[in-house]
């Protein structure tokens, strides 16, 4: 009875150069996809951050009756001091 692993043995053995190579690749491919999904997060939250702020100016109305605009309130303070 031959042995089961003989069945499954590559035919040749990987060097440590081909080896090195396929590191190499992979750090690559996980850097790029790495960098896509950062810059995908970034402008969403670069976006949600600058509608915030339009908001609280008071330059974008205000979304389902949650008026967060603190330009009135700064006009009272300053016509009442």
């Amino acid at each position: 009875m031959t042995h089961r692993f003989d069945e499954i043995k590559p035919s040749h053995h990987i060097s440590k150069k081909e080896v090195q190579e396929m590191i190499d690749l992979a750090i690559k491919q996980h850097n790029y996809n790495a960098s896509i999904i950062s810059m995908i997060l970034g402008t969403i939250v670069l976006a949600l951050f600058l509608d915030g702020l339009l908001r609280l100016l008071g330059i974008i109305p205000p979304f389902m009756g949650l008026n967060v605009s603190i330009i009135q309130e700064i006009i009272d303070i300053i016509k009442n001091s």
